[in-house]
């Protein structure tokens, strides 16, 4: 038990953990047939407390890739939780029948708590408007694999960056790269958290904050769009007032780059057009591959499989 490793956190690994992560994703990705049986005999249980398509999905299906099997439920109703089982118990449980553990739950610090119970490593995917380590990493292996390294770019991050957990832990993982700069997009409402900006400041990282889309396309690398999450609202009006201020279309798409890819950590609503999802720009539906190839790594590493 003193070797286990959880990952609650993208900044749990150091740059140099990240690398060697993301060059054993890169190998998966050249050759998945070569890794098809690492995991014979592994088992990976899925607590999904909060629903979940892509993220539970992937992780079932990288380890099914690996040759392990999966376990689990996908929704709290379906497990003793619904009998007010805590999540310390559940942990204990579980770590009886499985190898690994990847726990979604909409309380912050709930996978955190379940660590410190754990006999096995737990991944922590998503914890309320807290933490997506597991994004972020796909996020942060997508832009390394289309731009070829993580540094000196201009990456604009739009929408909903006030409760958007995926953007908070992309700002704080590229904010230990050299050369980034960041430009926040979005309304009044659904600015970046004033702990953010004050880190940034701190580390003298540029960024701005801007309302039009329009104005800084013209100086992005990557454009990170987010959607208005309606769950993360307290009333209706406010929703539907937002939810559809920034939609990118061919419009605006012509004041890009040539060479700016477009990011969004799923599932969209409205905010990318359909029109765009043709463009070689476009580079959402790659993410979701790399997101695969990055938890498969994770899941070899964290169980220290060669």
């Amino acid at each position: 038990m003193n070797n286990l490793r959880h990952m609650m956190n993208p900044l749990d690994f150091s740059v140099e953990e990240l690398e060697t992560l993301f060059d054993l994703a890169g190998e998966i990705e050249r050759d998945m047939p070569g890794y098809a049986h690492k995991c014979d005999g592994k088992i990976l249980a899925t607590c999904f407390y909060e629903p979940s398509t892509r993220t539970r999905l992937s992780f079932e299906t990288a380890m099914l890739r690996l040759g392990g099997k999966c376990m689990g439920f996908a929704d709290a109703s379906n497990s003793s939780a619904a009998k007010g089982e805590s999540v310390a118990d559940t942990i204990r449980v579980i770590s009886c029948f499985a190898d690994i553990c990847a726990m979604r739950h909409p309380k912050e610090g709930a996978p955190m708590v379940a660590a410190s119970r754990s006999s096995i490593p737990v991944i922590n995917a998503g914890d309320g408007g807290h933490q997506h380590p597991t994004q972020t990493l796909t996020d942060l292996l997508t832009i390394r694999s289309l731009y070829g390294k993580l540094s000196d770019f201009t990456i604009g991050l739009c929408g909903d960056l006030k409760f958007g957990r995926t953007v908070h832990s992309l700002i704080n993982a590229l904010s230990r790269y050299e050369g980034i700069r960041f430009i926040f997009i979005s309304p009044k409402e659904l600015k970046v958290p004033d702990y953010i900006t004050e880190m940034l400041r701190q580390k003298n990282i540029p960024y701005e904050e801007v309302i039009k889309l329009e104005e800084v396309m013209p100086q992005l690398d990557f454009l990170y769009m987010t959607r208005v999450q309606k769950e993360r609202f307290f009333n209706e009006e406010d929703y539907i007032r937002l939810r559809n201020f920034y939609i990118l279309d061919k419009e605006k798409m012509a004041f890009a780059k040539e060479k700016m890819y477009i990011l969004h950590p799923l599932p969209r609503v409205n905010e990318i057009s359909v029109e765009i999802d043709d463009d070689p720009r476009a580079a959402y539906f790659k993410q979701v591959q790399y997101g695969l190839y990055v938890r498969m790594a994770l899941i070899l590493t964290l169980l220290g499989i060669e």
